[in-house]
């Protein structure tokens, strides 16, 4: 019972070989490369809902950086089939209907492909901690573990790009700031997709790692550690 609960909250190797592998490697991992050396998946989940007692994932949208580049064919989309009915609130949201859901796999079926393709890469998403909590749900739910991919969130990563500005403009005070994913891509001049559709979505939040990291990269963060220790001011940019 006591080494579940230490598998659950990710203090001991999971007993699941594929989260175990993970486990093992990102307690080794080297936060002194460059940011380039690593490889990223972006990942986006859209929900039936916020509320992480009653509500599941509804679908999953990812794409993979490698050398800071999107590369392109290599993603990952599936809709899934929550366990209850979905909301009619949510499908003004997201546009996923029930009748394209009705023949759709259960989250428990696509979870061992997806956790798959995320590898040993570490995971980005804008406001990511919602995201990842209800991915690591879903694997407590079914594999007794969470993931061990470190998370880095690019709305964190834009607030510490923006500070960073504030050091060297008179703007610094300005209250009319958004750092949600439509406003900073209008922002940023980045190319636009769908909102609220989980592959397009993770393509949007794709764009927007890779322009604040090569931005932050002309203030000296080079590194992983470098990141991470950029983001202190703010509460955390990783997960």
């Amino acid at each position: 019972m006591l080494h579940n609960l230490f598998a659950r909250l990710g203090l001991i190797p999971p007993s699941h070989p594929l989260f175990a592998e993970n486990w093992h490697h990102f307690k080794r991992l080297d936060q002194n490369l460059p940011l380039s050396a690593y490889e990223f998946v972006v990942f986006d989940t859209e929900l039936t809902g916020l509320n992480r007692q009653r509500d599941e994932i509804v679908s999953i949208g990812a794409v993979r950086i490698r050398d800071l580049r999107i590369m392109v064919g290599d993603t990952f989309y599936v809709r899934v089939k929550p366990p209850k009915a979905l909301p009619k609130d949510s499908t003004l949201i997201h546009r996923i209907t029930p009748q394209q859901i009705e023949e759709a796999p259960s989250l428990a079926a696509i979870l061992p492909s997806f956790i798959s393709y995320c590898g040993r890469s570490l995971l980005v998403g804008h406001y990511v901690g919602l995201d990842v909590a209800f991915l690591n749900q879903a694997c407590r739910r079914y594999y007794g573990a969470p993931v061990s991919n470190p998370c880095l969130d690019t709305m964190r990563l834009a607030q510490t790009y923006t500070e960073m500005q504030w050091r060297d403009y008179h703007d610094r005070f300005r209250m009319d700031l958004s750092f949600n994913l439509a406003a900073l891509t209008s922002q940023y001049g980045l190319p636009r997709f769908t909102h609220h559709d989980a592959y397009e979505d993770a393509l949007q939040t794709a764009y927007l790692f890779i322009f604040l990291v090569k931005k932050m990269h002309s203030q000296g963060i080079v590194t992983l550690k470098d990141l991470y220790n950029s983001g202190q001011a703010w509460r955390k940019i990783f997960y």
